[in-house]
């Protein structure tokens, strides 16, 4: 826990147990939302194949956890952290230039 305080630069234990639920609340979130979003954009489970639609749910759930990120992280007042985690992964994915 030191190690990760220290490179998030977090001084209170309550402050890294709100960041640690931000990440498990957006996990299960945007997870819990694909499913919903697949069948209204007409995407079924029944009506594709398995390696065709995971993939696809895995790809959707993507930009479904990055708004989410930002959107949790401002309701449990870490919009600054969770802003600059945002930029940081669209970057090393090699998305940085949506921040322009």
């Amino acid at each position: 826990m030191k190690k990760l305080k220290e490179r998030w630069n977090i001084e209170s234990n309550w402050r890294l147990f709100v960041i640690f639920l931000v990440f498990a609340v957006v996990g299960s979130s945007s997870a819990k939302v694909a499913g919903p979003v697949m069948e209204a954009i007409g995407i079924h489970k029944d009506s594709m194949a398995g390696y065709f639609y995971w993939p696809l749910r895995i790809i959707l759930i993507f930009p479904i956890y990055q708004v989410f990120l930002v959107l949790f992280g401002w309701l449990y007042g870490e919009f600054e952290f969770f802003w600059n985690f945002e930029k940081k992964m669209l970057r090393l994915v090699g998305l940085g230039f949506l921040l322009k």
